[in-house]
């Protein structure tokens, strides 16, 4: 029985070709590369969100209010959260126009490192140097979709209602975002079909997180903000974007491993139908 329940499991270890997707993280240094995400989103795509959170008019509590979302936050969790930022006047009257430029400048920078980790995921060359303005706009449609989605969170309520529109708003924004943001950063060298798997993964993996964060992360940022202070809410924040940064890459390993192990074959099998002579064609 013991011998039987082996050869299935390596049966379906075959089958789905499951060792290939564990080659490809090892291969890509999925935790490295997610720790570089967390640190490059806190030195340069966080400072840039607070100074957008104060610059809007939306009722919310600023970039506080955008992660408390995001990690599925409340009480006192959400309140130390809620300190670790300043206060928007604060920011809008010490930032100036250099200020915000070379935050936004540093901000292309992390996606150009994400850009360089799809291409290395997909087997790309890298890109051209003057291809830069790719990476400004995707930056600019990532604000926008954090701010979207989490503003859509802060501005309604508890009703079950409310809720589903805001769960399906952020699945749509998101699925949208990584499918399209895929295929612009690298400038169209991977199909929309190729590209969706990987979106889909990457919702679903956000949205696991943030049940884990909700579980895990709040209770400790609780515990930390009374035994350490800032720096405890610091270090289970800088926690939660590294497991953000290994959704959007290991995301993206799935989605080449989908694409490599089921979606190449049915493309090509469709194809080969729609050739003069085959079964199915086309006209």
């Amino acid at each position: 029985m013991h011998r039987a329940v082996l050869r299935s499991v390596e049966r379906v270890w075959h089958d789905l070709r499951i060792k290939d997707l564990h080659r490809s993280a090892r291969t890509f240094e999925l935790m490295r590369r997610a720790l570089g995400f967390a640190a490059l989103a806190i030195l340069t795509v966080i400072p840039l969100l607070i100074v957008i959170a104060a610059a809007s008019p939306a009722p919310h509590r600023g970039l506080a209010g955008w992660v408390t979302y995001g990690m599925d936050l409340t009480g006192s969790s959400a309140d130390a959260v809620t300190r670790l930022f300043s206060a928007p006047a604060r920011v809008l009257g010490t930032t100036g126009v250099f200020s915000a430029l070379l935050l936004a400048f540093v901000a292309v920078s992390f996606a150009g490192s994400v850009q360089a980790g799809f291409e290395l995921i997909w087997g790309l060359p890298a890109g051209p140097w003057h291809k830069i303005w790719r990476q400004a706009v995707w930056s600019a449609a990532l604000l926008a979709y954090i701010y979207a989605g989490a503003t859509v969170g802060t501005v309604t309520h508890g009703g079950p209602a409310e809720t589903a529109g805001r769960v399906a708003v952020a699945v749509l924004l998101g699925a949208a975002f990584f499918w399209w943001g895929l295929r612009f950063l690298v400038g169209g060298r991977v199909s929309y079909l190729a590209a969706m798997p990987g979106a889909v993964a990457t919702i679903v993996g956000l949205g696991g997180l943030r049940v884990f964060s909700g579980l895990v992360f709040e209770p400790l940022i609780a515990r930390n903000a009374v035994s350490y202070g800032a720096l405890g809410t610091v270090l289970i924040v800088q926690s939660w974007l590294i497991g953000v940064g290994w959704v959007v890459y290991g995301a993206q390993l799935f989605g080449r491993w989908f694409h490599d192990a089921w979606l190449r074959a049915w493309m090509d099998s469709r194809r080969g139908g729609r050739e003069p002579g085959g079964e199915g064609c086309a006209r």
